[in-house]
């Protein structure tokens, strides 16, 4: 999509009645399929010669633009709430996940199971209500099934990642209910670089974890043929807690992408190519036995992207994503008791000939192949009587087959096959300069074929029982119907408030449907349910925006009820996922994952787990988040300034009961500098105590969160084809070395802190 470029605002501050500044653009794309026309930018006196590709805008320099804001606030004027990370605040924090940087971002928290697998959780949802995607097409991969499962995408290979926080089930579908996290790149180039080239090193080194990172990226065109290739590495040992060392949180990635793209006046198509491969560590219980559980994953995938800006025959422009991927990932893991499976080969550039150390072995392994396409076709904008009109239509369509064999006992998922296919519309009126409204409607068509257990049932004399499953093998169908309306208004004081309401549907996931086994990554044997309803949800949010002048901020309120709230329900017993004479061994007991037999003298083969079902039960969210930033004075070459942050969610089961691992209140705040050359900014996050808890939950105590960054950027030689610039910096996380331990994540029963302090220095040499 060809991006919507907003200004993130202009400062003018008067020192002596001279100084004027500008904050650098930020461009949002995901959150609507309507995107509106850029205004033209200026060019310089020495414009150059009429081409007959798209070139990077040039735009007249008539102040110096200041070194940009982690947070800033957004000047798009979208009808979702939306949070934007930039290139710039992913390669200062250098986290192994993008969750890494967005964690801390007002109404985003993190699942920080492992540091190689942190998936987002938003407004506290997470997994099958958390859509992650790249340019457009989802990552494929099989993260929502597990915590212990990673997003194949690395930090370091990103321009931006954007945040929509709420529904946005009607352009990208059901998993998207909670909101989508998009990860925007130009590995399929959109533009002509300036100059024909566009170039990117950026490296760094930690000390929490012994951490180093680095990637490159190289883009070159003429004539209208544009190739790119970037490719990273990282690796990081155990980390450190105020604890000591957290054994067996070590990771290792990396990944190489090619791309190439036709570009005319009157669009583009371009293709691309990625490998992404990662082995990290699951600290916790298991690893402190000597379990050691660790994963091997990699992904390969094709994407093709394109836009045709019609401009004729009522149609603006037409816009297609599609993407390929092959997905697998391998648990291993040391288990004395494992004699009897021979899979500790060296096939998986492990070393298992250790001496005196037990070898790993296959526990189990996790494949996907999906493909996924996007059409959309905006019309041209209309005058009626009331209002211009401007919109767009789209068909996705989204293939998946999926498969999790466990070699351990009874495999979790069976072989899965998943097809949908929908058709979306937005629509908007400006009715006045001020007025804007919006509808949307989807429907989507769901087929989820697989096998599971329609029945899983027993009986206890006194603590012990002998439990038997029924298998259920078909096909499940949904027609999910998603609707949404929107009002922004412009008020005085450049603020705007948005309003909207909508009523969207989730069709249940493979897993939710047909899981039926042992998942060792959160110590449950789950038992799904192949008669699970559509998931519905009623949303209302209300919000206000100002996005320039010295004040900005980004309020927001919500409210969704939810009809059948799918999610795993603790049974209080006790399983052995191995099956013994065609039956499962049960205990009474729960909350807790065991690894000895029980008192009463039967074999469980060393491993009990908590048995949960999938259930639905009617349920309530609501919460609100704020993003402010004031610029205070001219200072130096530059500004200084103070930013704030507060974000709370709660979530309550009918009847009362909490719903688990929900983020607590936090509050946050910071001071700022930053001119043409310099930024630094030291800030807190206060997480308060968690004591609204749901069944089994642990209370998690308060916390407080300091981090520094200091970093200098200069243009370092200019030439007539560009400029190169450089950026050294150095940053501080956990300064104060707190105890961390995070609420939403399952690690939190097994008290595995999150790393204590940690300075982080960093590199980035960019030409154009």
């Amino acid at each position: 999509m060809s991006a919507l470029a907003q200004s993130a605002g202009t400062e003018e501050a008067t020192a002596g009645g001279e100084a004027s500044f500008d904050l650098p653009a930020v461009t949002v794309t995901t959150a609507s399929p309507v995107v509106k026309a850029k205004p033209k930018a200026k060019r310089k006196s020495a414009a150059p010669a009429p081409s007959s590709v798209v070139q990077a805008p040039v735009e007249e320099t008539a102040a110096p633009e200041l070194q940009p804001l982690p947070g800033s606030i957004v000047d798009a004027e979208t009808f979702a709430s939306v949070s934007v990370a930039t290139a710039r605040e992913f390669e200062a924090v250098g986290g192994a996940t993008i969750t890494d940087t967005l964690q801390h971002k007002p109404g985003v928290t993190g699942s920080t199971f492992a540091p190689g697998a942190n998936r987002p959780i938003i407004r506290g949802l997470d997994s099958y209500r958390v859509r992650t995607q790249e340019n457009g097409i989802g990552t494929h991969d099989v993260a929502a099934i597990s915590e212990d499962h990673a997003v194949p995408i690395d930090p370091l290979g990103v321009d931006r990642v954007e945040v929509v926080r709420g529904p946005a089930t009607l352009r990208y579908g059901s998993q998207a209910i909670g909101g989508v996290v998009a990860a925007e790149n130009e590995r399929i180039p959109t533009y002509m670089p300036p100059g024909g080239l566009k170039t990117r090193i950026v490296g760094g080194v930690s000390s929490v974890d012994e951490g180093a990172d680095g990637a490159v990226s190289v883009t070159a065109g003429t004539a209208g043929v544009v190739i790119h290739a970037d490719g990273f590495k990282r690796s990081a040992q155990d980390y450190s807690s105020p604890h000591g060392r957290v054994h067996n949180s070590f990771v290792e990635s990396e990944g190489a992408s090619v791309g190439a793209s036709l570009i005319g006046t009157d669009g583009f198509f371009g293709v691309s190519y990625t490998h992404f491969a990662s082995v990290y560590g699951v600290p916790g219980w298991e690893a402190d036995e000597g379990v050691d559980p660790r994963i091997d994953m990699e992904q390969n995938k094709f994407m093709a992207k394109g836009e045709w800006r019609v401009r004729n025959s009522g149609i603006d422009t037409v816009r297609f994503w599609f993407g390929a991927s092959d997905y697998k990932h391998s648990e291993f893991a040391r288990h004395a008791h494992d004699d009897d499976h021979d899979h500790d080969d060296d096939d998986h550039g492990h070393d298992h000939d250790e001496d005196g150390i037990t070898p790993f072995s296959l526990g189990s392994r996790f494949l996907n192949r999906q493909q996924e396409g996007r059409i959309e076709v905006q019309h041209l904008p209309f005058v009626s009587a009331l209002g211009e009109f401007s919109g767009a239509i789209g068909i996705h369509v989204d293939n998946r087959r999926t498969r999790g064999t466990s070699f351990e006992g009874e495999s979790l998922l069976e072989p899965v096959h998943t097809t949908s296919v929908a058709a979306f519309w937005f629509e908007e009126l400006a009715v006045t300069r001020q007025l804007t409204l919006q509808a949307a409607a989807r429907i989507e068509h769901t087929t989820v074929d697989g096998t599971g257990w329609e029945d899983f049932h027993g009986h206890l004399h006194g603590d012990h029982g002998h439990f038997h499953a029924h298998t259920f093998s078909g096909e499940r169908e949904y027609t999910p119907v998603s609707a949404s309306v929107g009002m922004l208004y412009k008020l005085p004081f450049d603020t705007v408030a948005r309003l909207t309401g909508s009523y969207v549907e989730r069709a249940p996931d493979a897993a939710e449907l047909f899981s039926k086994g042992m998942h060792e990554a959160t110590g449950t044997f789950e038992v799904g349910n192949p008669f699970l309803d559509l998931e519905k949800a009623t949303t209302a949010e209300i919000g206000l925006k100002k996005a320039t002048g010295a004040f900005r901020f980004d309020a927001s309120a919500y409210y969704t009820r939810y009809n059948g709230f799918i999610y795993r329900a603790l049974q209080g017993l006790q399983c052995d996922p191995v099956m013994s004479g065609g039956e499962f061994n049960c205990v009474a007991g729960g909350g807790g994952h065991h690894h000895d037999d029980d008192d009463h003298g039967h074999d469980h083969g060393g491993h009990m787990f908590d048995l949960v079902y999938f259930q639905q039960r009617d349920a309530t969210f609501y919460g609100a988040e704020l993003a402010l930033q004031y610029d205070v004075a001219p200072i130096w070459n530059g500004i200084w300034g103070v930013d704030g942050q507060y974000d709370f969610v709660r979530a309550r089961f009918a009847g009362g009961e909490n719903v688990p691992r929900i983020a607590p209140h936090r509050l946050g705040g910071g001071v700022y500098y930053h001119d043409a050359n310099w930024f630094a900014r030291v800030g807190l996050l206060h997480a308060f105590d968690q004591n609204e808890i749901g069944l089994n939950e642990l209370e998690t105590p308060r916390y407080t969160l300091v981090n520094a960054e200091i970093s200098f950027t200069t243009t370092i030689d200019v030439s007539a084809r560009g400029a190169t610039k450089l950026t050294l910096g150095v940053r501080g996380e956990n300064l104060a070395d707190q105890d961390i331990l995070n609420h939403s994540s399952f690690k939190r029963r097994e008290e595995v802190y999150l790393p204590g302090a940690s300075v982080r220095a960093f590199g980035v040499i960019s030409f154009n």
